[in-house]
């Protein structure tokens, strides 16, 4: 049982700060002198065009490349023929990208790679390929074309991208889908040996993957805890003799 948070993805390259930044975004930094994707992310820009102009470049870079580093496709190479199923935090597709089964990922917070409805009018989504690809090439002074402002299908409201950050996020067929593998993988493999490998995962959002999994250690006397994590590579006391925590790269560690 994989868990990965955005540890696995900064181990594979796809970082938001230093040269990968000012390579994509150095006309908004010049602009807003913000110094990271993130701060970018937030900047409340005046217009939709410009708000656009900026997340079509940040998801075209974060989701319809791949990383630059072979991380993920080693963590592959390491389960590829196993009982594996993979929970994750990262919503940049890398699993996918580098071969991953589908059926065995559950996507807990999103997709970059999907549109939902901003109010939201249905719990449906849509590819946004397309249309990003447009926005990222179109786009002059840091504006996309107005007619390329996404809207909702259904109701022609705006458009938001798929991402857990309130009351709005839209759980579509297949997010209900994929929780239910999920559920189903745990439920039949219930006191069996199993690894539970916890990659990159920190303190954001640790009632998803980290305390779930040390939870299910301790009540499995034949399961084992494993953390590779910069910073946070740790556990309990209770699960220590049944647990293996590595500080250090993710790369390094499984390459």
């Amino acid at each position: 049982m994989i868990g990965a948070g955005a540890g696995l993805s900064t181990s594979a390259g796809f970082v938001y700060d230093g040269e990968r930044f000012r390579a994509n975004f150095s006309d908004f930094a010049a602009v807003y002198d913000f110094r990271d994707m993130y701060s970018g992310g937030f900047y409340p820009y005046k217009t939709p065009e410009e708000f656009w102009g900026y997340w079509s470049r940040y998801i075209f870079l974060n989701r319809y490349t791949d990383p630059p580093k072979p991380v993920y496709s080693d963590l592959l190479r390491l389960v590829k023929g196993k009982d594996y199923f993979v929970i994750t935090t990262n919503v940049d597709h890398c699993f996918q990208k580098a071969g991953f089964d589908k059926k065995r990922l559950f996507y807990t917070q999103g997709d970059y790679g999907l549109f939902q409805c901003s109010s939201p009018c249905c719990q449906r989504t849509w590819d946004n390929e397309a249309v990003i690809r447009r926005m990222k090439e179109e786009q002059k002074d840091r504006k996309i074309p107005i007619d390329l402002i996404p809207r909702c299908p259904f109701c022609r409201r705006p458009a938001t991208v798929n991402l857990r950050s309130d009351d709005r996020f839209v759980e579509d067929e297949g997010w209900h889908a994929a929780a239910g593998r999920y559920a189903d993988f745990l439920r039949t493999r219930r006191g069996q040996r199993i690894l539970f490998l916890e990659l990159g995962v920190g303190y954001n959002t640790p009632g998803i993957i980290k305390y779930p999994f040390w939870q299910m250690t301790a009540e499995n006397p034949k399961a084992t805890y494993a953390s590779i994590n910069r910073d946070d590579a740790l556990c309990p006391a209770e699960i220590a003799p049944r647990s293996i925590c590595i500080r250090g790269d993710i790369g390094e560690a499984i390459g």
